[in-house]
């Protein structure tokens, strides 16, 4: 193994190996922290995909360090915490907390701190994460349920979130290079910096950052960080890449979307999904709270219509019709409910319906997902969109699944998706 990665979530997780594979690593991903060094599969790059974004941060904590201890077990060269793009996170953590915690338990001096992925239209420029032309905090980012983003000033963020100091590495440093990026890096670690947020407005920037950060034991980011990071991991041992491929051979069968994310993308995805004609049954959280509606009953719908047309099953609303739920159930109530629901759907379609191409939608949905249908490890495929791969189930049941975070993917993603299938 040449890179050991963790992820804080399920859709990120296969970003970060989609961006691995495409720079010539075989990646795997593993579902929650693993249970030794036994049970990670061999490949170049092994990413372990917690749920740990929105956990408390002792439970965050305690399985991001059960991870690392079993990546450097089975032989990792270097760790790579990726968290998203848009730095979801409280003054709690979790991402302060995490890293703190790997630097103690691991005796590290320095790390870096970049989730920038301009290809994705994230970019951070004077420590400042912009989200398009937008910066992060008057984004819609702003709202978000669960991590509302006030702030974009990350060395700010950060610092509320742990005792270690931050610094920063400026724009001015990252332009001139990897040279110039390792030379700031050792000036911020002799000043007494800790963790550094670094500059990033280009691909090549991150190119240059992989480089320079190569002799780190850690280092943290979002998902575009590894287009640095795979070529200088291949060229340490003069690995030949693997090549990314373009189509991916998948199982007959029947194929199926679920959507229980309600960012402004997905429900698009979904608008065009209608518009196109594909069938469609929506889930209410009102309903299945109070019996009215069941995943028996979307099972059913499902099962006149799975011929040669995909079906969507969704929950996702506009922003003002999930708050009125949230008001009635209490927003924890809620999302628990229509992600057991949906879990349960994606887990009787595939074991009693034949669907064997899957396309999951929302971070939280896809965790309920892979839950039910007790899947443990995927190889990762070709890229759809940019972020969103095919993958491959390993296990005994053939199944090709997508796990889309609610934001990435373009308005037609759920009708070209299957073009990446042979």
């Amino acid at each position: 193994m040449r890179l050991g990665c963790i992820a804080d979530d399920l859709t990120g997780a296969t970003d970060l190996g989609v961006a691995l594979s495409q720079g010539g690593l075989r990646t795997v991903q593993t579902i929650g922290a693993p249970d030794g060094r036994a049970a990670l599969p061999a490949a170049d790059a092994v990413v372990v995909a917690l749920k740990s974004r929105t956990a408390e941060p002792a439970r965050a904590v305690a399985e991001t360090l059960a991870s690392a201890d079993a990546l450097l077990a089975a032989g990792a060269r270097q760790l790579y915490f990726k968290y998203c793009s848009t730095f979801d996170s409280t003054d709690r953590g979790n991402i302060g907390p995490v890293i703190e915690a790997v630097m103690d338990r691991y005796d590290l001096a320095f790390t870096i701190a970049c989730p920038a992925y301009p290809r994705n239209g994230r970019t951070v420029y004077q420590s400042r994460l912009f989200v398009g032309a937008e910066l992060l905090h008057e984004s819609p980012m702003r709202d978000h349920p669960l991590t509302p983003m006030r702030e974009s000033h990350l060395v700010k963020v950060l610092q509320r979130q742990t005792r270690l100091r931050v610094c920063a590495i400026t724009r001015e440093d990252v332009a001139r290079g990897a040279g110039a990026i390792a030379a700031a890096i050792e000036r911020e670690r002799r000043a007494g910096g800790r963790i550094a947020i670094v500059d990033a407005v280009e691909d090549d920037d991150l190119i240059a950052l992989g480089a320079a950060c190569r002799d780190l034991a850690l280092v943290t980011g979002g998902s575009g960080l590894a287009l640095g990071l795979a070529p200088n991991l291949r060229s340490a041992d003069g690995g030949a890449p693997i090549d990314a491929a373009s189509c991916m051979p998948a199982p007959g069968g029947a194929r199926a979307v679920l959507a229980g994310s309600c960012s402004a993308a997905t429900r698009r995805q979904i608008e065009v999904a209608l518009e196109n004609g594909m069938p469609a049954y929506r889930l209410d959280p009102l309903a299945l709270a109070s019996g009215a509606q069941t995943a028996d009953q979307a099972c059913a719908w499902a099962a006149t219509r799975l011929s040669d047309r995909p079906v969507l099953v969704y929950s996702s609303a506009a922003l003002d019709a999930v708050g009125a739920v949230h008001d009635r159930l209490g927003r924890d109530a809620a999302g628990r409910i229509v992600e057991a629901t949906l879990g349960e759907i994606g887990r009787r379609l595939v074991e009693e319906y034949g669907v064997a191409r899957l396309i999951v939608a929302g971070g939280e949905t896809s965790g309920a997902v892979v839950a039910a249908l007790g899947i443990k490890a995927m190889e990762i495929g070709p890229e759809i969109d940019p972020g969103v791969p095919w993958t491959k189930a390993l296990g005994a049941r053939p199944l090709a699944i997508a796990l889309k975070s609610g934001n990435f993917g373009a308005p037609d993603f759920f009708l070209r998706a299957w073009e990446r299938l042979a």
